[in-house]
């Protein structure tokens, strides 16, 4: 059994193959995956993650990092992502994260600006930002070149680059009450706002810019005239009180109104066209004044109630204006005279004639001073004591030269009514300064002296007649008594005599009807004076 054991072939030893474990466990799928998620989000992110801009304010109010929205019509286009103070102090520097869709936006000329609640010339703006917050405005450039930093606006812009419109220059001697977003009127119809304004190198006047939104600007012609619209104008006319405005809140915040005189506009006005911006409507509608000339006059009268910009009228057209009073010492003369030098517009006289050259205006002005053109100082308002200068005619001024090459020319002047009737009261006081009234009175006192003693010997007079004539005039009176009662009873009605002649009266009635009777037998009978009654004969 041994040799068996011993014969038998030794056993193979068994092969250790090591199991190959390249798989992976099936938990490692999930932070793989994570990962894949997280690295296809990051790269979505920086793929469409835009462009960094940095933007400085005054003032950080109302902005809060990871929070405050960049917005261009309601539409978030970035977000705040930082926001530190300068070095200096001066400002602070806003981080702003924009979408790729808003890389537009780095263009250099880009807006960028602060939305809060406001209330200025444009009316109330970002309440909705009361409820949600401040937020960032944005209004996109059009340059070519870009830029990562832009200084923001503390105040909204008017008009943003994607309105229509135009915009328009005005010129004016001060800005009044106007300021950035006053409305601009057409037809009392608010069509546009102002947006700048400057004052002018020479600092005589301002430039003010509005625009006009579209359609509303082919209503600017070359004709079309503007005019401060501001507060309420006030008419006092013989037709009554007329009161214009243009809304409520121009009387608040000023305004400016357009329109063309007679709707002829012209053709339409190009962008950046000047105009002229008037004081008022009346003003600026009031046709072309043609040149002016200067005029010199001489007063000798107070020139109390006259101011510069007092009115220079002709029979009620308004020619011009006062420029400036003053006082200057004749020594010629030996007394004070009140220089008034006023300008005038000739043409105002004569629309739609042409203009004649300057010499023939001075030989008209010298045929007309010929003619009894003078100036007078008259009262406009007898309220407030306003005087004007009016030009007329006078024919029985005494006659005056015009030096015509004098500069300015001095116009001749008359006195005004009241001046010559404090002349004429003047010349009254001092004729009865000559009246003796101290003579006159002491002659008064003497003749008073002599009526006082007639009057004592008048009363001396009555009592004598009454004491000597009164008892003779009592028995005259007695005796008239007695007369009277003896008449009375002789007229009364049964006293004898009244008797007597009623008897006398009714024999002279029948004796007068006998006498009638007799007289219409004659005239039937006129031969009976010679033959006596027919009865007679018979008998």
């Amino acid at each position: 059994m041994s040799d068996d054991v011993d014969n038998k072939p030794p056993l193979a030893q068994p092969r250790v193959v090591r199991r190959r474990n390249w798989l992976p466990s099936l938990i490692w799928l999930i932070p793989i995956v994570a990962a894949l998620v997280g690295i296809a989000l990051v790269a979505r992110i920086l793929i469409d993650r835009g462009p960094e801009v940095v933007l400085t304010f005054k003032s950080a109010e109302g902005l809060e990092a990871n929070k405050t929205a960049v917005k261009y019509k309601d539409v978030q286009i970035g977000t705040v992502q930082s926001i530190r103070l300068a070095n200096d102090r001066s400002h602070v520097r806003v981080l702003v994260q924009l979408t790729k869709e808003a890389k537009s936006f780095t263009a250099q000329d880009t807006r960028f600006w602060v939305v809060r609640p406001r209330l200025d010339t444009s009316g109330i703006s970002g309440l909705g930002t009361l409820l949600s917050g401040a937020y960032i405005g944005a209004d996109a450039g059009s340059s070519e070149e870009t830029s990562g930093e832009f200084t923001g606006l503390e105040v909204p812009p008017i008009v943003t680059r994607d309105a229509s419109g135009r915009q328009f220059l005005l010129r004016a001697r001060d800005i009044g009450s106007l300021d950035f977003g006053s409305p601009v009127y057409f037809r009392r119809i608010k069509v546009g706002q102002i947006v700048a304004y400057e004052l002018d190198g020479d600092g005589r006047g301002v430039t003010l810019r509005a625009f006009i939104n579209a359609p509303y600007e082919k209503f600017v012609g070359v004709n079309t005239r503007f005019w401060h619209a501001s507060g309420v104008d006030v008419n006092l006319s013989a037709n009554g009180v007329k009161l214009r405005t243009q809304s409520l809140a121009t009387i608040l915040l000023g305004g400016i109104a357009f329109q063309a005189p007679e709707d002829v506009m012209g053709p339409a006005a190009q962008e950046n066209t000047a105009f002229a911006l008037a004081e008022d409507e009346a003003t600026a509608m009031k046709a072309p004044d043609g040149p002016s000339q200067t005029l010199l006059l001489y007063f000798n009268q107070s020139l109390r109630g006259l101011s510069p910009g007092a009115t220079v009228d002709f029979r009620g057209v308004e020619l011009g204006e006062v420029k400036s009073i003053g006082v200057e010492f004749d020594r010629q003369e030996r007394e004070f005279r009140m220089p008034v030098l006023i300008q005038v517009y000739p043409d105002r006289l004569r629309r739609g004639e042409s203009n004649e050259p300057r010499h023939t205006q001075l030989e008209r002005l010298k045929f007309l001073v010929d003619k009894g053109l003078r100036a007078q100082l008259r009262t406009g308002n007898l309220l407030t004591g306003q005087n004007y200068v009016a030009l007329d005619f006078f024919p029985k001024a005494p006659p005056a030269k015009v030096d015509l090459t004098q500069n300015p020319i001095e116009l001749p002047t008359v006195a005004n009514s009241l001046d010559e009737i404090q002349a004429q009261v003047g010349d009254i006081a001092r004729k009865l300064n000559k009246v003796p009234f101290e003579e006159i009175g002491q002659d008064l006192r003497k003749a008073m002296a002599t009526l006082n003693k007639t009057l004592v010997s008048a009363e001396q007079l009555a009592n004598s007649l009454k004491n000597d004539v009164s008892p003779e005039m009592t028995a005259a009176m007695k005796d008239v008594r007695k007369t009277l009662n003896s008449a009375e009873k002789t007229l009364a009605d049964d006293s004898p005599l009244q008797t007597d002649m009623r008897q006398t009266l009714q024999e002279v009635t029948r004796a007068a009807s006998s006498l009638r009777i007799l007289t219409d037998y004659l005239e039937q009978h006129p031969e009976s004076l010679i033959r006596g009654k027919p009865e007679d004969k018979k008998k």
